[in-house]
């Protein structure tokens, strides 16, 4: 496993209920370094270059709207992470993206339970709480949509210092 960056958006029903501490301290918790963060309220252009046209194609027009729709919807925080193999490890930690199918002990299945269903019901986006970058491309192009390069640190505090010296 190599040293990777992931992006991970806290959407506007997390910053509505209050709990960005809550899930920023479960990223740290598995040993993820924080190196970028900042909130924000996403422009409608900056949600449309992050939920690419190619979700339109996997789950129609309507749904990726939806999801625009949603991220703009109120403020958001956008924060990168870094570790060894931390994309995998976030996305176990955040869980499923429909809550009602996240298990227990992740942030969704401890935290959300709208179901997709009701979502579709109401036309409206699945409040999940929380976007994960699902691969090393993914979340190449999503940290340079929510960040510029000098936005972002380099963060080597105690045993990364010693073990993680990749980029010196």
């Amino acid at each position: 496993m190599m040293l990777e960056r992931t992006l991970v958006l806290l959407k506007p029903d997390a910053l509505d209920r209050g709990i960005i501490g809550e899930l920023t301290t479960r990223f740290e918790r598995v040993g993820a370094k924080l190196v970028g963060m900042k909130p924000l309220v996403s422009k409608k252009d900056t949600a449309q270059k992050h939920y690419r046209k190619d979700i339109a194609d996997r789950y129609g027009k309507a749904v990726r709207d939806m999801m625009i729709a949603m991220l703009v919807s109120g403020p958001i925080v956008a924060m990168v992470w870094e570790g060894v193999g931390i994309i995998e490890v976030i996305r176990k930690l955040v869980g499923a993206t429909y809550p009602q199918l996240a298990a227990p002990g992740t942030i969704r299945g401890d935290y959300a339970h709208v179901s997709k269903d009701y979502a579709n019901a109401k036309k409206i986006g699945v409040f999940n709480l929380v976007h994960a970058s699902a691969n090393a491309e993914e979340a190449k192009i999503e940290i340079d949509i929510w960040f510029k390069p000098e936005e972002l640190v380099k963060h080597r505090p105690g045993y990364t210092r010693i073990t993680l010296r990749e980029n010196e």
